[in-house]
């Protein structure tokens, strides 16, 4: 009896610290499930869905923008190739009106309305600058098309990326909430055995600080879910409320050899045709400075004319009287810039350099490209092999759960056995969500990085249907 109450002092502080806990847990729960309860202005998202919506996104519309600026600037580029025509008017009309006055002679007057129409045609026969600038404005429209595309793939991996998070955070706590279950029965458990005189006071305490440790990490994880909620909103720019699939299973399979993986997205990527692109405009601008000191040679045609009606310097003005002439010229004409000093024989050098600069940030980008295609192929095959094992160690750990449960029930073990086998299981759901969350970004990141499409099926090496912890393939997406 003495011992009995020795030990409710001992542990009556710990019981009360995990109580106020328990108290507190339960304010905060209910507080965090006011915060994260739902809204109007649902919209539903859905994986297959995100390349559309973020189609809506305000850095492509600029892009978008920066095309357009493009494809006017080549088309004002090819327009040099053809002729120009200019219409000048000095006085139209004009009017004259005046007296000249001399001692010796009749004083002459001057009353006169009069035109004085022009037209100008001009084209350029040999323009050493014409072709330059053409293909310099076709590369430069090719690389703000190739820039467009790149963010918008960018921003589509970066949407599903916060897409994966998000269900794998809607998993934790489903995760969470399972374990909390489990501690719940183990401490239901606990005190009935203390009610009936074969459990112990201790076990008591350390299932109440389970569920406690529980309960703040399930809290933990519904904070987490909304912040990623909140990123996927933003991406997407969703202005309400919306819903999704929660579930989280396999978006797809990769069937394809990392060779294929690798030649594909070498030939492929965006990137590494605008640094060619690049390449382009700076030869492009090199030659256009040895173009300056090539001859320029035009055709002008100039057709001008004079209308008038009154008279000029007369003695005695005739307001009825009129006339009219006009000439046309045609003309060879010949422009040529033959000596400055070597200006631009050394800016053809400099862009040469240039140029030449280019080709060594293409082969280091080759380089980069194939290292990240050979990470994201091998971790893949890596997070497969995962997800296998961990659907193992997950039947693994609940038969485990169940059997000490048992051995507690009849004596033969203790509570502590049990909540071991509880955390070993959760560890194991917990390491399995992150197996898909990482096996689907890798898919992603093949997807970017190779062009080349995730597949709905999984090839088999030998066509055969094996047991499905043993194969990627009998997972269910």
């Amino acid at each position: 009896m003495l011992r009995r109450v020795i030990k409710s002092i001992l542990f009556l502080p710990l019981a009360l610290s995990i109580n106020s806990n328990n108290v507190l847990s339960s304010e905060t729960k209910n507080y965090i499930d006011n915060v994260l309860e739902e809204k109007p202005n649902i919209t539903f998202v859905d994986y297959q869905e995100i390349e559309k919506i973020v189609l809506n996104n305000q850095e492509l519309e600029s892009l978008q923008n920066l095309v357009a600026s493009a494809r006017f600037n080549l088309s004002s580029q090819i327009a040099k190739k053809y002729p120009s025509l200019d219409f000048q008017a000095n006085g139209l009309p004009k009017y004259v009106a005046g007296k000249n006055y001399n001692s010796k002679l009749p004083t002459q007057k001057t009353s006169q309305f009069t035109a004085n129409p022009s037209l100008n045609i001009k084209w350029d026969v040999i323009d050493p600058l014409r072709g330059s600038e053409i293909k310099i404005a076709k590369a430069s429209y090719k690389i703000a098309e190739n820039n467009y595309e790149i963010k918008k793939k960018d921003l589509i991996q970066e949407a599903r990326m916060r897409y994966h998070k998000y269900q794998k955070s809607y998993q934790d706590i489903q995760n969470k909430k399972f374990t909390l279950d489990l501690s719940i029965t183990s401490l239901e458990n606990a005190k009935a055995k203390l009610d009936a005189g074969i459990g112990t006071k201790f076990e008591v305490l350390e299932a109440e600080a389970q569920l406690s440790r529980d309960k703040q990490s399930l809290n933990e994880k519904k904070i987490e879910h909304e912040i990623n909620k909140i990123s996927l909103k933003e991406i997407l720019n969703i202005k309400g409320d919306f819903e999704s699939n929660n579930e989280q299973n396999l978006i797809g399979f990769w069937n394809h050899k990392l060779n294929k993986n690798i030649n594909e997205g070498l030939d492929n990527n965006l990137s590494l045709k605008n640094l060619l692109l690049q390449k382009s405009i700076k030869k492009s601008q090199a030659n256009s400075f040895l173009a300056q000191n090539k001859p320029n040679i035009y055709i002008s045609n100039t057709l001008s004319s004079t209308f008038s009606k009154g008279e000029s310097l007369k003695t005695n003005i005739d307001p009825e009287t009129s006339g009219s002439n006009y000439t046309n010229t045609i003309s060879l004409n010949f422009a040529w810039n033959i000596f400055d000093g070597g200006q631009n024989k050394n800016s053809y050098k400099s862009k040469t350099a240039d140029a030449k600069a280019e080709k060594y940030a293409y082969e280091n980008l080759r380089n980069v490209l194939t290292t990240s295609i050979s990470k994201a192929y091998l971790n893949l095959k890596l997070n497969e092999e995962k997800i296998i094992s961990t659907f193992k160690e997950i039947e693994s750990s609940k038969e485990s759960v169940r059997l000490s449960r048992l051995r507690y029930d009849v004596g033969i073990s203790t509570l502590k056995d049990v909540l071991i086998r509880q955390s070993e299981l959760s560890n194991a759901q917990s390491k399995n969500i992150n197996a898909i969350y990482n096996y689907n970004l890798n898919l992603d990141e093949l997807e970017r990085l190779t062009f080349i499409d995730i597949s709905k099926n999984c090839l088999f090496s030998d066509n055969t249907k094996i047991r499905d912890t043993e194969s990627i393939c009998n997972i269910q997406i």
